[in-house]
């Protein structure tokens, strides 16, 4: 279970601080948890900070009891967070076999395949294929899917995984996360403005200007979100940049 408590993330902008995020207080422990609202809202910030890539100015993070505030993005996924970046990162040199492995060293080859397969990837095609410039958007992003799978931790956070990707690749991507729904050991948290997302996840978190403006149950919050009227139904789209 994870508990944000009174969390709040700053800059300084042109000799004045800039509040970003303004005392978030959340409690995750649900499978699949959606996060959306506004662009500028703080989603990515948020899950920049839940990763321990960026520290809050104020509050309290704590992972099953234990206050994690202080560790950074490499101690925290020694505790069981992982992170994948709204652009995955690109390794020359490193083969999506070498990835895989090394995110769990308690997998060899054969598992590496497996979970791959399951993100609908030919495994014997990709397996030996460096993770750079030659891999789109859309096989990236599956990758580092098998990648997160592989380490089965207790919470996974996406930061938008729909940006950047073809509508082909977007609609498989929706396969994988029902799959990776019905798979994982622990909860997944997903910043995303897409519906079709949304759709799948079973509470909806709406950050905008900084602060939780909605937090429920799917069928609470959606037919909300998806009203004309709402302020933040601008945000979400099944266009797929």
């Amino acid at each position: 279970m994870l508990e944000l408590q009174h969390i709040s993330f700053g800059v300084e902008q042109d000799g004045e601080n800039k509040e970003i995020l303004r005392d978030i207080n959340l409690t995750i422990n649900e499978r699949f948890v959606a996060i959306t609202g506004p662009n500028g809202g703080g989603k990515s910030t948020l899950a920049k900070v839940i990763a321990g890539i960026l520290v809050p100015t104020q509050g309290r993070i704590i992972l099953d009891g234990e206050d994690i505030t202080g560790l950074g993005i490499t101690e925290r996924a020694r505790k069981g967070i992982s992170f994948a970046f709204q652009q995955p990162v690109r390794f020359k040199g490193l083969t999506v076999k070498d990835l895989i492995t090394l995110a769990s060293k308690s997998i060899g080859v054969p598992e590496a395949c497996d979970y791959l397969s399951e993100v609908g990837l030919c495994a014997k095609d990709y397996i030996d294929r460096e993770v750079d410039a030659s891999l789109s958007g859309g096989e990236l992003k599956r990758i580092e899917i098998a990648m997160i799978m592989a380490r089965s931790t207790k919470l996974s956070v996406f930061d938008e995984p729909e940006a950047g990707i073809d509508l082909w690749s977007f609609s498989n991507l929706i396969q994988v996360f029902e799959h990776l729904h019905e798979k994982i050991n622990g909860s997944i948290l997903i910043i995303s403005h897409q519906e079709r997302i949304l759709n799948i996840a079973d509470r909806i978190v709406v950050l905008a200007d900084g602060r939780v403006q909605q937090d429920g149950a799917r069928k609470d919050v959606l037919p909300g979100l998806l009203d004309s009227s709402s302020s933040v139904c601008s945000a979400l789209s099944d266009k797929v940049r």
